[in-house]
């Protein structure tokens, strides 16, 4: 069994591959489709894995993460209910945006994939 020796942060594989789908979406997928799924709501899915993995770097810059180890239940918890108000909530009321239910499960299925993953790579930690 191999050792990952610390989060990757940006470099974190589920964040590239995140990314890299978030680009082709955008880019290739969405324009030419008539998919709801992937016109409204795919993008949406990699929101925690995409943007965490940076947040928490710079947390990490600033002196509020101790350490390097993947992210945790709470963390992703909390910037997924901050993430989801402010888009889902408080953009509605301020800008010409539709807050989105279906946004919000999107963001969440994100999250417990995401929290698959990095619990993964946290249980092959050394100790």
């Amino acid at each position: 069994m191999g050792v990952v020796s610390r989060f990757r942060y940006a470099a974190d594989p589920l964040c590239l591959a995140s990314c890299a789908l978030y680009v082709t979406n955008c880019t290739l997928w969405k324009p030419h489709s008539g998919s709801v799924f992937l016109r409204a709501h795919f993008n949406d899915l990699l929101l925690i894995p995409c943007a965490l993995p940076l947040i928490l770097w710079l947390h990490r810059q600033m002196g509020w993460r101790a350490d390097d180890r993947p992210p945790r239940a709470g963390e992703i918890a909390l910037h997924l209910g901050v993430w989801a108000l402010i888009a889902e909530v408080f953009a509605p009321l301020l800008f010409r945006a539709t807050g989105d239910a279906l946004d919000v499960l999107a963001y969440t299925t994100g999250a417990v994939i995401a929290f698959a993953w990095w619990s993964h790579s946290e249980a092959r930690l050394p100790t």
